[in-house]
């Protein structure tokens, strides 16, 4: 007869704590709740969560240190590199919107198709947050909504892969690598119809209509590419009319 081996729990505990990770319950850069207090939310003992730990950090995904445990930022030294060659570069600013046109709207398909009642709430939260933020008229935080409505649409998609891979884009969205957000916030008529673009994806995920969503998302992608194109555009052509007017600076008397 073979013997059954029963898993240590240890690496019972390790599996947990991966599987929240996997899943975006647990974010990178996050903070740990204090030994004891996850010991008791886990119901193990204090050495076996210390050994369950221990596992992951061998394995990158947690780091530890005086200061506590974190989820790693395990796509940060993959992107950190690749920021300084996208930062300001027109090329990779058009590549990066045709590779959002492609995930996001799949990404709303999916939403609409899978997304749970926890996760429907939180995006019509999010809603709210962002007709608040436009009636402020606070283009910080309607920009911080924008990310935050796109990453909750990733959660509601059930894709791993996308949500890990996004939320590492979106950290170089929230550093303007790609453009300038609160530029594109700033632009004569582009927050109204930005907020009616994400209440149209919201609400398209919320009723459950796949081909809605898609179509949304989409809509939404390519405007704010044309839109971010011709602030570039606009800027090269500013900068051009200066160079013009100093160009006595270059001249002999």
């Amino acid at each position: 007869m073979l013997a059954v081996r029963t898993p240590k729990i240890a690496d019972a505990i390790a599996a947990h704590i991966e599987k929240l990770i996997l899943e975006g319950t647990l974010r990178p850069g996050e903070k740990l709740a204090p030994e004891r207090e996850l010991a008791l939310t886990l119901s193990v003992s204090r050495p076996s969560l210390r050994e369950g730990i221990d596992k992951l950090v061998a394995r990158g995904l947690l780091t530890s240190s005086k200061g506590g445990t974190f989820v790693a930022q395990f796509l940060s030294p993959i992107m950190a590199p690749l920021a300084n060659l996208y930062r300001d570069n027109p090329q990779a600013s058009a590549d990066y919107f045709e590779f959002r046109l492609c995930v996001e709207a799949r990404a709303a398909r999916d939403a609409a198709l899978r997304a749970t009642d926890v996760e429907r709430d939180a995006i019509r939260t999010c809603l709210k947050d962002m007709r608040k933020a436009h009636k402020l008229e606070d283009c910080d935080q309607e920009a911080e909504a924008d990310v935050n409505l796109h990453m909750l649409v990733y959660e509601a998609g059930h894709n791993f892969v996308v949500l890990h891979v996004m939320r590492a884009m979106s950290e170089l969205l929230r550093n303007n690598i790609f453009f300038n957000r609160r530029n594109l916030y700033l632009k004569d008529g582009v927050r109204e119809k930005l907020l009616g673009q994400h209440i149209e994806i919201g609400e398209a995920v919320l009723a459950g209509e796949p081909e809605r969503a898609e179509r949304a998302a989409g809509d939404h992608i390519r405007f704010v590419f044309d839109t971010v194109s011709e602030i570039q555009r606009a800027n090269t052509r500013l900068k051009t009319s200066l160079m013009r007017a100093k160009r006595s600076d270059f001249l002999a008397d």
